[in-house]
């Protein structure tokens, strides 16, 4: 694979949820899920998993919306029957290679797939109804999984690579796997029914853009790889002729984070959003109807940047298309608290700069239901007891006031930010420690076997002198004998 991308990738994984885009789902740099509600802008749910020091994740996907229960309920009436469907359970690769299912109505873990991988998972992809589960991993397997008993229902070897992205046809019956090359598999065969290839780098970016059959000529997909500034269009024809892309789309960077609108037919064009690694958003609309030579150009590019008297860029971290083709649903500023905000963008302009003032903005707040941690109060007759020398008290300011029980906010310190970056740096070091340790150790056994093969084998110098003469008509013996007397 030319370019890992992997569990060695620093991309944060960040995503929208489906339909109503209510939910933010997004593991910053501590390891940590946070799931913030883009109509309140409050965060909604925290879960820190058990193993997100030493097993951080990698890759997230929000499953189907379905009909989910929250909590007790009075019984409805029968004009009151229709049951809202609602984004709930959340997919999680981890470098670990385990699969943690999260749930938004229960506001905790779900359950967990484990056993399937032995290397750390990189994508995870949803079947739009058979309740099934898609993982792609570094050990160059994917792995089909059964939510209602938590076990894998197939595994399968997809390529000589590690598998990078997967994507699920809109009818379920087709799986796009990349690795080194893109693949199209039969998933009630498991077999492959096509192959692309173009890419010179990992392929980070899987989307199926139609929703037709592969036999009417009309399925496309689209494909984006690291450090490629474009997104390449394939068609999958019925006369197998479709080695290359159709179209491209040319971007400022290489992509981070797509989200689309399918076509049903050939009067409805693809919308695209695509969020690049410079933090720039690329507006698209095109209708896919067969080869086009030109690269296309976004119709409206969209930037951010702060209110300062030298502007400094905000970087857009996702992007979703809303039903009403005016309006765009933007996160940006840092993973630990974006700012979340949805703009109506005029798309007749083809480049656009929102500036806004990211730290009137920042403001961290959480329902008070969510938080199970309390505060001691320390009032002026408290003492406090340390380690050390006897009678020795910590300098303790008291306090006799009481908490406001209104209070449901509280301000994150700006030190956040720049400790979360830290210590995210410090996290891929020492994950990186224990690999260069073992390498270490194969090198000094490597080395210390070619140096006891050099010496063994070594000619020392040659010593000229002779340790046995002979001559004809001597007797050689090793004693006296009756001959020589």
């Amino acid at each position: 694979m030319a370019a890992d991308v992997g569990s060695s990738s620093l991309q944060l994984p960040c995503v929208f949820s489906p339909k109503s885009r209510q939910y933010l789902a997004l593991c910053a740099q501590d390891g940590r899920l946070r799931i913030w509600n883009t109509d309140s802008k409050t965060l909604h749910q925290e879960y820190v998993p058990s193993a997100h020091l030493s097993a951080t994740c990698i890759c997230i996907a929000w499953g189907p919306c379905r009909t989910v229960k929250e909590g007790p309920q009075r019984k409805k009436r029968k004009s009151e029957a229709v049951q809202e469907e609602k984004a709930d359970l959340l997919a999680m690769g981890t470098a670990a290679g385990s699969v943690l299912i999260y749930s938004t109505a229960k506001g905790a873990l779900h359950c967990t797939l484990d056993g399937g991988h032995s290397g750390g998972v990189n994508c995870v992809q949803w079947h739009p109804e058979d309740g099934l589960l898609y993982s792609g991993s570094d050990d160059t397997n994917i792995v089909e999984w059964d939510l209602q008993t938590g076990k894998a229902r197939s595994k399968w070897k997809a390529d000589r690579a590690a598998v990078t992205s997967l994507s699920v046809s809109p009818d379920g019956k087709l799986l796009l796997s990349a690795g080194q090359i893109i693949k199209m598999w039969d998933l009630d065969t498991k077999e492959i029914y096509r192959k692309f290839t173009g890419h010179s780098s990992a392929v980070t970016t899987l989307r199926f853009a139609t929703t037709r059959p592969p036999d009417s000529n009309g399925l496309y997909f689209l494909s984006g790889a690291a450090h490629e500034r474009l997104l390449s269009v394939w068609q999958v024809r019925q006369d197998g002729k479709d080695k290359n892309s159709v179209v491209s789309f040319t971007l400022t960077d290489e992509p981070q984070h797509i989200d689309l609108v399918q076509s049903n037919n050939k009067e409805e064009a693809v919308r695209l959003a695509v969020v690049c690694k410079d933090g720039q958003l690329h507006l698209f609309e095109h209708f896919l109807n067969g080869p086009c030579k030109k690269p296309l150009s976004p119709s409206c590019s969209v930037q951010m940047s702060d209110t300062k008297d030298s502007p400094v860029p905000i970087p857009l971290l996702a992007a979703a298309l809303t039903a009403d083709k005016l309006s765009v649903q933007l996160a940006y500023g840092n993973h630990l608290q974006p700012v979340m905000e949805r703009v109506e963008i005029n798309t007749a302009e083809r480049h656009i700069c929102l500036t806004r003032d990211v730290q009137t903005s920042l403001s961290l707040t959480m329902e008070t239901s969510v938080s199970k941690v309390k505060t001691p109060i320390v009032n002026n007759k408290s003492k406090v007891l340390v380690p050390g020398l006897p009678g020795h008290q910590a300098p303790v300011k008291g306090t006799s006031e009481k908490r406001k029980k209104d209070t449901d906010t509280k301000e994150l310190p700006d030190l956040v930010t720049q400790l979360g970056v830290l210590y995210h740096m410090i996290e891929s070091r020492v994950k990186m420690f224990h690999k260069l340790t073992k390498l270490h150790g194969k090198l000094y056994l490597l080395m210390t076997q070619v140096a006891t093969s050099d010496s063994s084998n070594t000619v020392t110098e040659v010593d000229h002198t002779a340790k046995l003469v002979y001559e004809e008509g001597e007797c050689f013996c090793c004693v006296p004998c009756s001959l020589h007397s």
